[in-house]
């Protein structure tokens, strides 16, 4: 008897005890589980809205924040998780931020698409092969001809669109051109020199023949934001320009990007693009 009970005590503590089954209804009861409410669309946290501004990281804008340099509605707030709306006013050090997250798109235009936002003739636009890149609007700098391809930048980030429209010293290009013709050595002088088109000079950091091609093909590299300029240049010494392509822009290639695809740019492109005065 004692040795009997001493099994059922040891099974009890755990030496042959059988746990329950949980496959005859003995499981236990599920707690319910509070429902969760919605997130708001249109609010966010503050140090979400701080980094999408491109001030600084997110684990940044903590330490900001707590130290009172941001203020939302004219007051700061140092409450870490605070959540505030889209349509507040919120400043770091008195600047204003946009919380929309900054988005930087290079794109290889394919020949015949029109680089305006919206084309009211129904052609095809560069705006619509960046559609996927973001939920923001895109807006192009450096805009081409509609038969002109290659390099294109789009951005929602409205200061670097107004920098870079006009900037002091223009922005690096260079262009494969295809000439219906040979272009003669005096005329590539010419142009190297300096060339006065619709009675303005226009100087050229570079110009040579296509190595191991036929002299009709030439690359121009210039600084000048005139409007279709390498096109004029050509067409004023009578040549027409059969094909034009941009190679580089504001030190940016096309390299490992084919024609009609677009790509991020870098965190050190931007850094580089932003140095442009």
């Amino acid at each position: 008897m004692g040795d009997s009970n001493d099994k059922r005590a040891s099974g009890r503590q755990g030496g042959n005890f059988r746990k329950k089954s949980f496959s005859r209804g003995n499981s236990p009861l599920k707690k319910k589980t509070e429902q969760q409410k919605p997130s708001d669309p249109n609010s966010i946290r503050l140090n979400k809205y701080v980094a999408n501004s491109g001030v600084c990281s997110r684990r940044d804008a903590d330490i900001y924040i707590s130290a009172g340099n941001v203020t939302v509605n004219g007051k700061p707030v140092t409450e870490m998780g605070y959540k505030v709306k889209l349509s507040d006013v919120v400043k770091f050090d008195g600047r204003l931020l946009n919380p929309e997250k900054k988005v930087y798109i290079l794109l290889n235009k394919p020949k015949d698409f029109a680089t305006t936002e919206k084309d009211g003739r129904g052609r095809r636009t560069a705006a619509q092969l960046v559609l996927g890149a973001s939920k923001s609007k895109l807006t192009p700098i450096g805009k081409l001809e509609k038969a002109t391809t290659g390099l294109i930048i789009f951005t929602n980030d409205g200061e670097m669109l107004t920098r870079l429209a006009r900037p002091k010293n223009g922005l690096r290009k260079i262009y494969h051109v295809e000439l219906n013709k040979d272009l003669r050595s005096e005329d590539l002088k010419k142009i190297r020199e300096g060339i006065t088109v619709e009675e303005s000079l226009v100087r050229v950091a570079d110009i040579s023949y296509v190595e191991n091609s036929p002299k009709r093909e030439v690359g121009i590299e210039l600084f000048s934001s005139r409007n279709n300029i390498v096109r004029r240049i050509f067409e004023h010494l009578e040549y027409d320009v059969v094909k034009l392509d941009r190679v580089v822009y504001a030190g940016l290639t096309k390299k490992d990007l084919p024609r009609g695809h677009w790509r991020h740019l870098t965190a050190q492109e931007v850094v580089n693009l932003g140095m442009i005065k």
